[in-house]
Formats: structure tokens, C-alpha cells, sequence
């Protein structure tokens, strides 16, 4: 079998770092992608694995890790939008978003489509971590960045729920030029994602209540499952998955038009950014 290149975001830790684990036992070519460049190298050193280390609070690194990937690997038949977490209060980034937003969906929306012209040539599979809290997320158009309103839970709940339109619509624009995507539910993995929020969901990741979640090597398991089995005969491209099975998701997640339109919202937030950096020299 020919070893395909897999790059995985938010592998410094969590289901990230046992999922470049377990590929990389498999014989893949695991490409490990962190915030922390000591933890990141650290899981990159462990596994043999080539590593790049990436902000995703600040859209110029994001651009900068896309035009690495592209200059190292003209193949990538894996890309694993996994990065992401729940935040505290309300929190502006460098680039002017809010950080749950920014972080959650913005980031991999602009990975994705900056290495769009790799994953199609690959016949590429885009896999992106959701979570069951999109089920309280509500997706606003004009309110993006939730200034009108905010709250540490809906805010990520509205990120995951972002997550699942894009891989909808990812699906509609290019499933035609040979790209697969999933979206998944991960369950409640015992990891430090929380670490940064002041969500009341923190202290089940911090008290005695996490022994009741999953190991991150449980919650790996459908990302490890989407990244080998074969899109197309094993799972539906374009669709929401938990514990390896089609899921539920909030009612939004289903509305074409709403999916089209964040597509578009995404790609003139993303052009913005680039344009403010242009002015900037």
C-alpha cells in the first residue's frame, strides 16, 4: 500500500495526538500541526512525524502553514481540520473576530480552501471536527462575531454548527473535482480543550466527573475511521457522523442556502483579512 500524507490540526494533544498516533502505527505519513511548538514537536518526535506549529487566532499564520504545506507536500490525501476549543468571554483577535469564531471555523475554512488546488489534485479527503454542542448553536449572518449577543456555550455551540455547513457545502462545491468531507462528533473526550474557558462544561474536564469521558484515544476513533475507510462506500461525503454512524444535527446544519451563504461570508471575511495585511505591507 502507498503511504498517504495526513495532516492533522490541533495534533499537539487530544483526540489530535492519538489520532497522528494511530495513523502513523498504521504506516502513514502523519503531518502534525499544534499552537504549542514544544508540545507539537514533542508528539512530532515521538511519532517520527514532520510538525509545523500555527496560531489559528491570528489568520497570517493560517495562511502562512498553507503555503508550507504547499511548498513540502504536493500530495495530501488526508486533511484533518481538527484544532479548535471552547474560549472564555467575549474576545476579539488580531484580525478583528470573534475568537470561537475565528479559531473554530474561520481558520480551517481558510486551511482548506488555501490548499484547495493540493486536496483536489489528491482526490483529498477533508475531515473536520464537530461536536453534538452545535445542537445549541444558532447561526446569524449578521452577527458573525456575536456582537449583538454572546455566551461562552453558544458561541461554541454556533462554531461546530459552522463546521458541519461548511463540510455540506465543501461537498456541493467540490465533490465533483474529487474531494470527500466529513464532519464528526468526537463524544466527550477527556482532554485539556477546555482549559482556556470559562464555560461551566470545564470542570467536567477537571473534577472527578472525567471519568465518565471518553479517552482521547476513544474519541479518535471516528476521525482515524473517516481518515482510512473509503468515502463514497464506507460513509456519505457531505455528512455529520458519531461513533461511526450518521448523526443528527441541529436543524440549521440541513439548510443548502444558509451553507452557500456562510461559504460566501467566510471567503469576503478571509479576502478582508488579506487586504487590512496588503495595507499593512
Amino acid at each position: 500500500m502507498t503511504q498517504r500524507t495526513i495532516v492533522i490540526t490541533g495534533a499537539s494533544d487530544g483526540i489530535g495526538a492519538s489520532a497522528a498516533r494511530i495513523l502513523s502505527k498504521r504506516g502513514e505519513r502523519v503531518v502534525v500541526v499544534g499552537r504549542s511548538a514544544e508540545k507539537t514537536e514533542r508528539i512530532a518526535t515521538e511519532i517520527g512525524a514532520d510538525f509545523f506549529v500555527a496560531d489559528f487566532a491570528v489568520l497570517a499564520q493560517v495562511r502562512r502553514l498553507a503555503a508550507q504545506l504547499k511548498e513540502k507536500y504536493p500530495r495530501i490525501d488526508v486533511l484533518a481540520n481538527n484544532a479548535g476549543g471552547i474560549m472564555g468571554k467575549r474576545e476579539l483577535t488580531a484580525d478583528g473576530h470573534e475568537k470561537t469564531f475565528q479559531i473554530n471555523h474561520l481558520a480551517p475554512f481558510l486551511l482548506t480552501t488555501e490548499l484547495m488546488e493540493v486536496l483536489t489534485a489528491s482526490n483529498a479527503t477533508v475531515i473536520n471536527t464537530a461536536s453534538a454542542a452545535n445542537g445549541f448553536g444558532k447561526l446569524d449572518l449578521e452577527d458573525l462575531d456575536a456582537a449583538k449577543s454572546y455566551s461562552t456555550n453558544r458561541a461554541y455551540g454556533t462554531a461546530k454548527l459552522a463546521n458541519i455547513l461548511f463540510t455540506s457545502e465543501l461537498n456541493n462545491r467540490y465533490a465533483a473535482d474529487g474531494v470527500s468531507t466529513a464532519a464528526f462528533h468526537p463524544g466527550v473526550v477527556a482532554t485539556n480543550f477546555a482549559a482556556e474557558s470559562t464555560s461551566p462544561m470545564r470542570h467536567a474536564y477537571k473534577t472527578f466527573l472525567s471519568r465518565f469521558l471518553l479517552s482521547p484515544e476513544q474519541g479518535a476513533d471516528t476521525l482515524v475511521w473517516l481518515a482510512t475507510a473509503t468515502p463514497g462506500e464506507d460513509w456519505i461525503s457531505g455528512a455529520y457522523y458519531a461513533k461511526r454512524a450518521l448523526a443528527k444535527a441541529n436543524k440549521q446544519a440541513y439548510d443548502a442556502e444558509l451553507a452557500r451563504e456562510l461559504w460566501e461570508r467566510s471567503e469576503a471575511l478571509v479576502a478582508l483579512d488579506l487586504d487590512k495585511l496588503d495595507h499593512r505591507g
